[in-house]
Protein backbone atom coordinates (compact mmCIF):
# COMPACT_ATOMS: atom_id res chain seq x y z
CA UNK A 1 0.00 0.00 0.00
CA UNK A 2 1.42 3.37 -1.01
CA UNK A 3 0.65 5.36 2.11
CA UNK A 4 0.55 9.12 2.55
CA UNK A 5 3.20 11.63 1.61
CA UNK A 6 5.87 12.17 4.30
CA UNK A 7 5.01 15.03 6.60
CA UNK A 8 7.36 17.98 6.79
CA UNK A 9 6.93 17.86 10.55
CA UNK A 10 8.48 14.47 11.00
CA UNK A 11 8.98 10.91 9.82
CA UNK A 12 7.05 7.76 10.36
CA UNK A 13 7.09 6.86 14.02
CA UNK A 14 8.81 3.79 15.32
CA UNK A 15 5.48 2.01 15.71
CA UNK A 16 5.01 2.45 11.92
CA UNK A 17 8.25 0.58 11.30
CA UNK A 18 6.42 -1.86 9.00
CA UNK A 19 6.18 0.99 6.47
CA UNK A 20 9.99 1.16 6.29
CA UNK A 21 11.10 -0.67 3.14
CA UNK A 22 14.88 -0.47 2.88
CA UNK A 23 15.05 -1.89 -0.64
CA UNK A 24 12.58 0.70 -1.92
CA UNK A 25 14.63 3.41 -0.24
CA UNK A 26 17.86 2.10 -1.74
CA UNK A 27 16.36 1.86 -5.24
CA UNK A 28 14.94 5.38 -5.31
CA UNK A 29 17.87 7.04 -3.53
CA UNK A 30 20.30 5.32 -5.90
CA UNK A 31 18.29 6.55 -8.91
CA UNK A 32 18.38 10.07 -7.53
CA UNK A 33 22.11 9.74 -6.88
CA UNK A 34 22.73 8.65 -10.49
CA UNK A 35 20.86 11.69 -11.82
CA UNK A 36 22.86 14.05 -9.60
CA UNK A 37 26.10 12.50 -10.83
CA UNK A 38 24.76 12.76 -14.37
CA UNK A 39 24.38 16.50 -13.85
CA UNK A 40 27.97 16.75 -12.63
CA UNK A 41 29.23 15.00 -15.75
CA UNK A 42 26.84 16.80 -18.11
CA UNK A 43 27.56 20.38 -17.04
CA UNK A 44 31.11 20.49 -18.52
CA UNK A 45 29.64 19.40 -21.88
CA UNK A 46 26.90 22.05 -21.63
CA UNK A 47 29.51 24.68 -20.74
CA UNK A 48 31.34 23.90 -23.97
CA UNK A 49 28.09 24.35 -25.89
CA UNK A 50 27.10 27.71 -24.36
CA UNK A 51 30.50 29.47 -24.48
CA UNK A 52 29.75 30.91 -27.91
CA UNK A 53 25.97 30.98 -27.52
CA UNK A 54 26.07 33.10 -24.35
CA UNK A 55 29.43 34.79 -25.12
CA UNK A 56 31.15 33.79 -21.85
CA UNK A 57 34.73 32.94 -21.01
CA UNK A 58 36.33 30.08 -19.15
CA UNK A 59 36.90 32.38 -16.18
CA UNK A 60 33.15 33.01 -15.79
CA UNK A 61 32.47 29.27 -15.97
CA UNK A 62 35.16 28.69 -13.34
CA UNK A 63 33.52 31.21 -11.01
CA UNK A 64 30.13 29.54 -11.49
CA UNK A 65 31.55 26.08 -10.70
CA UNK A 66 33.34 27.41 -7.60
CA UNK A 67 30.25 29.22 -6.28
CA UNK A 68 28.04 26.19 -6.86
CA UNK A 69 30.48 23.85 -5.12
CA UNK A 70 31.01 26.11 -2.13
CA UNK A 71 27.30 26.78 -1.57
CA UNK A 72 26.23 23.16 -2.04
CA UNK A 73 28.99 22.06 0.32
CA UNK A 74 28.33 24.67 3.00
CA UNK A 75 24.59 24.03 3.13
CA UNK A 76 25.17 20.37 3.98
CA UNK A 77 26.25 21.28 7.50
CA UNK A 78 22.70 22.40 8.22
CA UNK A 79 21.07 19.07 7.45
CA UNK A 80 22.15 17.66 10.81
CA UNK A 81 19.76 20.16 12.43
CA UNK A 82 17.05 20.00 9.76
CA UNK A 83 16.59 16.22 10.11
CA UNK A 84 15.44 16.78 13.69
CA UNK A 85 12.30 18.59 12.51
CA UNK A 86 11.82 17.39 8.92
CA UNK A 87 11.75 13.78 7.77
CA UNK A 88 14.66 12.61 5.65
CA UNK A 89 12.37 11.44 2.81
CA UNK A 90 10.77 14.89 2.73
CA UNK A 91 14.18 16.61 2.57
CA UNK A 92 15.34 14.29 -0.22
CA UNK A 93 12.06 14.58 -2.11
CA UNK A 94 11.80 18.37 -1.95
CA UNK A 95 15.50 18.66 -2.73
CA UNK A 96 14.99 16.44 -5.76
CA UNK A 97 12.13 18.64 -6.98
CA UNK A 98 14.35 21.71 -6.67
CA UNK A 99 17.19 19.87 -8.42
CA UNK A 100 15.00 18.70 -11.31
CA UNK A 101 13.20 22.03 -11.54
CA UNK A 102 16.53 23.85 -11.69
CA UNK A 103 17.68 21.65 -14.57
CA UNK A 104 14.38 22.18 -16.40
CA UNK A 105 14.64 25.95 -15.84
CA UNK A 106 18.20 25.85 -17.17
CA UNK A 107 16.92 24.38 -20.43
CA UNK A 108 14.67 27.41 -20.88
CA UNK A 109 17.38 30.05 -20.35
CA UNK A 110 18.69 32.20 -23.17
CA UNK A 111 21.46 34.17 -21.44
CA UNK A 112 24.28 33.67 -18.94
CA UNK A 113 22.78 35.18 -15.77
CA UNK A 114 19.58 33.09 -15.62
CA UNK A 115 21.59 30.06 -16.71
CA UNK A 116 23.94 30.61 -13.75
CA UNK A 117 21.08 31.05 -11.29
CA UNK A 118 19.37 27.87 -12.52
CA UNK A 119 22.65 25.96 -12.26
CA UNK A 120 23.24 27.04 -8.66
CA UNK A 121 19.64 26.31 -7.67
CA UNK A 122 19.88 22.80 -9.09
CA UNK A 123 23.18 22.20 -7.28
CA UNK A 124 21.58 23.28 -3.99
CA UNK A 125 18.62 20.98 -4.64
CA UNK A 126 20.98 18.02 -5.01
CA UNK A 127 22.93 18.82 -1.85
CA UNK A 128 20.93 16.65 0.62
CA UNK A 129 21.63 13.45 -1.32
CA UNK A 130 24.96 12.55 0.24
CA UNK A 131 24.54 13.35 3.96
CA UNK A 132 20.80 12.76 4.31
CA UNK A 133 20.61 9.83 1.90
CA UNK A 134 23.50 7.95 3.47
CA UNK A 135 22.18 8.57 6.98
CA UNK A 136 18.76 7.23 5.95
CA UNK A 137 20.30 4.06 4.49
CA UNK A 138 22.49 3.63 7.57
CA UNK A 139 19.40 3.70 9.78
CA UNK A 140 17.34 1.32 7.66
CA UNK A 141 19.80 -1.48 6.87
CA UNK A 142 21.01 -4.04 9.37
CA UNK A 143 24.65 -3.47 10.39
CA UNK A 144 25.87 -6.53 8.50
CA UNK A 145 24.17 -5.29 5.28
CA UNK A 146 24.78 -1.57 5.70
CA UNK A 147 28.13 -1.39 3.93
CA UNK A 148 26.88 -3.11 0.79
CA UNK A 149 23.80 -0.87 0.68
CA UNK A 150 25.90 2.30 0.85
CA UNK A 151 28.31 0.87 -1.72
CA UNK A 152 25.45 0.13 -4.13
CA UNK A 153 24.11 3.64 -3.58
CA UNK A 154 27.50 5.11 -4.49
CA UNK A 155 28.15 2.73 -7.41
CA UNK A 156 24.83 3.51 -9.09
CA UNK A 157 25.56 7.20 -8.61
CA UNK A 158 28.85 6.65 -10.39
CA UNK A 159 26.96 4.94 -13.21
CA UNK A 160 25.44 8.32 -14.00
CA UNK A 161 28.94 9.76 -14.31
CA UNK A 162 30.13 6.98 -16.62
CA UNK A 163 27.12 7.10 -18.95
CA UNK A 164 27.01 10.85 -19.55
CA UNK A 165 30.26 11.38 -21.54
CA UNK A 166 28.82 9.12 -24.26
CA UNK A 167 25.04 9.56 -23.98
CA UNK A 168 25.10 13.24 -23.00
CA UNK A 169 27.52 14.13 -25.76
CA UNK A 170 25.33 12.38 -28.32
CA UNK A 171 22.16 14.16 -27.11
CA UNK A 172 23.85 17.56 -27.23
CA UNK A 173 25.19 16.87 -30.72
CA UNK A 174 21.84 15.70 -32.09
CA UNK A 175 19.24 17.66 -30.11
CA UNK A 176 21.22 20.55 -28.48
CA UNK A 177 22.03 21.13 -24.83
CA UNK A 178 18.55 22.16 -23.52
CA UNK A 179 17.27 18.68 -24.42
CA UNK A 180 20.17 17.11 -22.50
CA UNK A 181 19.34 19.27 -19.46
CA UNK A 182 15.69 18.19 -19.62
CA UNK A 183 16.76 14.55 -19.96
CA UNK A 184 18.22 14.86 -16.45
CA UNK A 185 15.75 17.31 -14.91
CA UNK A 186 12.44 15.65 -15.78
CA UNK A 187 13.38 12.13 -14.53
CA UNK A 188 14.73 13.79 -11.37
CA UNK A 189 11.30 15.28 -10.70
CA UNK A 190 9.65 11.87 -11.18
CA UNK A 191 12.11 10.18 -8.80
CA UNK A 192 11.64 12.97 -6.23
CA UNK A 193 7.86 12.47 -6.28
CA UNK A 194 8.35 8.72 -5.85
CA UNK A 195 10.58 9.35 -2.80
CA UNK A 196 7.91 11.57 -1.26
CA UNK A 197 5.23 8.95 -1.86
CA UNK A 198 7.04 5.69 -1.12
CA UNK A 199 10.02 6.19 1.19
CA UNK A 200 9.60 6.11 4.97
CA UNK A 201 11.93 6.20 7.96
CA UNK A 202 11.51 4.65 11.37
CA UNK A 203 12.49 7.72 13.37
CA UNK A 204 14.87 5.96 15.79
CA UNK A 205 17.80 8.21 14.85
CA UNK A 206 15.71 11.37 15.36
CA UNK A 207 14.54 10.24 18.76
CA UNK A 208 18.10 9.39 19.80
CA UNK A 209 19.40 12.73 18.49
CA UNK A 210 16.75 14.80 20.30
CA UNK A 211 17.27 12.86 23.53
CA UNK A 212 21.01 13.48 23.27
CA UNK A 213 20.63 17.28 23.28
CA UNK A 214 20.72 20.19 20.85
CA UNK A 215 22.32 20.17 17.41
CA UNK A 216 25.11 22.39 18.70
CA UNK A 217 25.79 19.92 21.50
CA UNK A 218 25.84 17.10 18.96
CA UNK A 219 28.33 18.99 16.79
CA UNK A 220 30.53 19.66 19.82
CA UNK A 221 30.38 16.01 20.80
CA UNK A 222 32.01 15.07 17.48
CA UNK A 223 35.27 16.30 18.98
CA UNK A 224 35.17 13.56 21.61
CA UNK A 225 34.49 10.77 19.09
CA UNK A 226 38.01 9.43 18.60
CA UNK A 227 37.13 7.09 15.74
CA UNK A 228 35.37 9.85 13.82
CA UNK A 229 38.31 12.21 14.19
CA UNK A 230 40.74 9.62 12.78
CA UNK A 231 38.30 8.88 9.96
CA UNK A 232 37.88 12.58 9.12
CA UNK A 233 41.67 12.96 9.13
CA UNK A 234 42.18 10.00 6.79
CA UNK A 235 39.55 11.27 4.38
CA UNK A 236 41.03 14.77 4.39
CA UNK A 237 44.48 13.45 3.49
CA UNK A 238 43.22 11.01 0.85
CA UNK A 239 41.08 13.72 -0.76
CA UNK A 240 44.21 14.65 -2.74
CA UNK A 241 43.67 11.48 -4.79
CA UNK A 242 39.91 11.02 -4.68
CA UNK A 243 38.75 9.02 -7.70
CA UNK A 244 35.76 11.08 -8.82
CA UNK A 245 37.31 14.47 -8.31
CA UNK A 246 41.05 14.96 -8.43
CA UNK A 247 42.06 11.78 -10.28
CA UNK A 248 39.30 12.04 -12.88
CA UNK A 249 40.25 15.69 -13.44
CA UNK A 250 44.02 15.33 -13.71
CA UNK A 251 44.25 12.10 -15.74
CA UNK A 252 42.80 13.63 -18.94
CA UNK A 253 44.99 16.72 -18.48
CA UNK A 254 48.11 14.54 -18.18
CA UNK A 255 47.18 12.43 -21.21
CA UNK A 256 46.56 15.51 -23.34
CA UNK A 257 49.08 18.08 -22.13
CA UNK A 258 52.03 15.85 -21.21
CA UNK A 259 51.69 12.81 -23.46
CA UNK A 260 50.17 14.82 -26.31
CA UNK A 261 47.45 12.29 -27.14
CA UNK A 262 44.60 13.31 -29.43
CA UNK A 263 41.09 14.04 -28.13
CA UNK A 264 39.61 10.73 -29.22
CA UNK A 265 42.33 8.69 -27.53
CA UNK A 266 42.03 10.73 -24.35
CA UNK A 267 38.25 10.19 -24.37
CA UNK A 268 38.37 6.39 -24.51
CA UNK A 269 41.22 6.21 -21.98
CA UNK A 270 39.11 8.43 -19.71
CA UNK A 271 36.19 6.01 -20.12
CA UNK A 272 38.54 3.13 -19.19
CA UNK A 273 39.38 5.00 -16.00
CA UNK A 274 35.75 5.74 -15.08
CA UNK A 275 34.37 2.28 -15.78
CA UNK A 276 35.79 0.94 -12.51
CA UNK A 277 33.75 3.44 -10.49
CA UNK A 278 30.64 1.25 -10.82
CA UNK A 279 31.71 -2.33 -9.90
CA UNK A 280 34.56 -1.26 -7.61
CA UNK A 281 32.47 0.12 -4.70
CA UNK A 282 30.10 -2.86 -4.85
CA UNK A 283 32.94 -5.39 -4.69
CA UNK A 284 34.61 -3.40 -1.90
CA UNK A 285 31.34 -3.25 0.06
CA UNK A 286 30.88 -7.02 -0.32
CA UNK A 287 34.41 -7.62 0.96
CA UNK A 288 33.92 -5.15 3.82
CA UNK A 289 30.89 -7.10 5.00
CA UNK A 290 33.08 -10.19 5.36
CA UNK A 291 36.48 -8.80 6.33
CA UNK A 292 35.64 -5.42 7.87
CA UNK A 293 36.00 -1.93 6.43
CA UNK A 294 39.41 -1.10 7.83
CA UNK A 295 41.48 -3.93 6.26
CA UNK A 296 39.76 -3.53 2.89
CA UNK A 297 40.25 0.24 3.01
CA UNK A 298 43.96 -0.08 3.88
CA UNK A 299 44.48 -2.57 1.03
CA UNK A 300 42.67 -0.22 -1.34
CA UNK A 301 44.85 2.71 -0.28
CA UNK A 302 48.06 0.76 -0.84
CA UNK A 303 46.99 -0.63 -4.23
CA UNK A 304 45.67 2.78 -5.27
CA UNK A 305 48.95 4.44 -4.30
CA UNK A 306 50.87 1.96 -6.45
CA UNK A 307 48.65 2.63 -9.47
CA UNK A 308 48.92 6.41 -9.05
CA UNK A 309 52.70 6.19 -8.85
CA UNK A 310 52.92 3.89 -11.87
CA UNK A 311 50.92 6.26 -14.08
CA UNK A 312 53.59 8.98 -14.54
CA UNK A 313 56.44 6.45 -14.27
CA UNK A 314 55.08 4.73 -17.39
CA UNK A 315 56.21 7.73 -19.41
CA UNK A 316 55.18 7.54 -23.07
CA UNK A 317 54.94 3.74 -23.02
CA UNK A 318 51.26 3.58 -23.96
CA UNK A 319 50.71 -0.12 -23.10
CA UNK A 320 52.13 0.54 -19.62
CA UNK A 321 50.02 3.72 -19.36
CA UNK A 322 46.94 1.61 -20.08
CA UNK A 323 47.96 -0.88 -17.39
CA UNK A 324 48.29 1.99 -14.90
CA UNK A 325 44.89 3.38 -15.89
CA UNK A 326 43.37 -0.08 -15.49
CA UNK A 327 44.79 -0.40 -11.98
CA UNK A 328 43.62 3.11 -11.09
CA UNK A 329 40.16 2.19 -12.38
CA UNK A 330 40.21 -0.85 -10.10
CA UNK A 331 41.44 0.82 -6.89
CA UNK A 332 40.82 4.60 -6.67
CA UNK A 333 37.00 4.60 -6.60
CA UNK A 334 36.36 2.40 -3.56
CA UNK A 335 37.82 4.74 -0.94
CA UNK A 336 34.79 7.03 -0.73
CA UNK A 337 32.22 4.25 -0.27
CA UNK A 338 34.38 2.41 2.26
CA UNK A 339 34.91 5.56 4.32
CA UNK A 340 31.20 6.30 4.33
CA UNK A 341 30.42 2.71 5.31
CA UNK A 342 32.98 2.91 8.10
CA UNK A 343 31.50 6.25 9.19
CA UNK A 344 28.10 4.58 9.50
CA UNK A 345 29.67 1.77 11.56
CA UNK A 346 31.53 3.91 14.10
CA UNK A 347 28.92 6.68 14.54
CA UNK A 348 26.34 6.37 17.34
CA UNK A 349 22.76 6.84 16.01
CA UNK A 350 22.26 9.91 18.20
CA UNK A 351 24.81 11.90 16.16
CA UNK A 352 24.56 10.09 12.82
CA UNK A 353 23.01 13.01 10.93
CA UNK A 354 25.43 15.65 12.20
CA UNK A 355 28.34 13.27 11.58
CA UNK A 356 27.37 12.76 7.92
CA UNK A 357 26.65 16.48 7.51
CA UNK A 358 29.99 17.44 9.04
CA UNK A 359 31.81 14.82 6.99
CA UNK A 360 30.49 16.00 3.62
CA UNK A 361 30.87 19.68 4.45
CA UNK A 362 34.49 19.07 5.39
CA UNK A 363 35.13 16.90 2.33
CA UNK A 364 33.75 19.48 -0.10
CA UNK A 365 36.01 22.12 1.41
CA UNK A 366 39.11 19.93 1.65
CA UNK A 367 38.69 18.64 -1.90
CA UNK A 368 38.40 22.20 -3.19
CA UNK A 369 41.56 23.15 -1.30
CA UNK A 370 43.49 20.16 -2.71
CA UNK A 371 42.29 20.99 -6.23
CA UNK A 372 43.37 24.60 -5.87
CA UNK A 373 46.73 23.63 -4.37
CA UNK A 374 47.60 21.02 -6.98
CA UNK A 375 46.41 23.33 -9.74
CA UNK A 376 48.62 26.11 -8.41
CA UNK A 377 51.57 23.69 -8.27
CA UNK A 378 51.12 22.85 -11.94
CA UNK A 379 50.81 26.55 -12.72
CA UNK A 380 54.18 27.24 -11.09
CA UNK A 381 56.11 24.21 -12.38
CA UNK A 382 54.46 23.87 -15.77
CA UNK A 383 52.57 20.93 -17.25
CA UNK A 384 55.51 18.64 -18.00
CA UNK A 385 57.00 18.87 -14.51
CA UNK A 386 53.93 19.70 -12.41
CA UNK A 387 51.42 17.11 -13.58
CA UNK A 388 53.65 14.06 -12.88
CA UNK A 389 54.40 15.47 -9.43
CA UNK A 390 50.68 15.76 -8.67
CA UNK A 391 50.28 12.02 -9.12
CA UNK A 392 53.22 11.45 -6.80
CA UNK A 393 51.47 13.61 -4.20
CA UNK A 394 48.24 11.67 -4.69
CA UNK A 395 50.08 8.36 -4.18
CA UNK A 396 51.76 9.67 -1.03
CA UNK A 397 48.42 10.91 0.32
CA UNK A 398 46.99 7.39 -0.01
CA UNK A 399 49.88 5.87 1.91
CA UNK A 400 49.56 8.42 4.71
CA UNK A 401 45.79 7.87 4.81
CA UNK A 402 46.31 4.11 5.16
CA UNK A 403 48.38 4.77 8.30
CA UNK A 404 45.78 7.15 9.69
CA UNK A 405 42.81 4.84 9.07
CA UNK A 406 44.66 2.01 10.80
CA UNK A 407 44.00 3.93 14.03
CA UNK A 408 40.23 3.58 13.60
CA UNK A 409 38.77 0.80 15.74
CA UNK A 410 35.89 -0.79 13.86
CA UNK A 411 33.16 -2.11 16.18
CA UNK A 412 32.10 -5.74 16.19
CA UNK A 413 29.17 -6.41 13.91
CA UNK A 414 25.76 -6.25 15.55
CA UNK A 415 22.97 -8.22 13.87
CA UNK A 416 19.32 -7.28 13.85
CA UNK A 417 17.06 -4.58 12.39
CA UNK A 418 18.72 -1.22 11.93
CA UNK A 419 15.66 1.03 12.23
CA UNK A 420 14.67 -0.28 15.69
CA UNK A 421 16.81 -1.21 18.65
CA UNK A 422 16.34 -4.96 19.34
CA UNK A 423 15.06 -5.70 22.82
CA UNK A 424 17.12 -8.07 24.97
CA UNK A 425 16.03 -11.67 24.63
CA UNK A 426 15.53 -13.10 28.14
CA UNK A 427 15.70 -16.60 26.75
CA UNK A 428 19.36 -16.24 25.79
CA UNK A 429 22.14 -15.41 28.14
Amino acid sequence: MMGSMPSLSGAASTEDADDVRPRVSLTLLSAQHALIHAQTALLPLIFLAIIDEFDVGVDQIGYLVAIGSLLSGAIQLGYGALTRVVSRPAILGVGGLVFGGGMAAMAATTSWLPFSVATIVSRLGGSPQHPVGNALLAEQFRPERRSLAISIHIAIGNLGTVAIPVVGGWVIATARWPTAALAVGLPAIVVALAILLLVREGGADREAAIAHGTTFQALRSLRSERELLWLFAASSVAAAGRGLGLVSTFVPLYLSLVLGLDTGTVAWMYMLLLVGSVPGPIVAGWLAERLGHRPVLIATYVAGAASLALFPLAGSNIPLVLVAIGFMSAFVFEESSLLQGLLAEVTPPRIRDVAFSGYFTLMFGISAAWAAGLGALVGVLGNDAGLPITFGIMAASYLVASLVVSRVHEPARRRGPAHVEPAPDPGHG
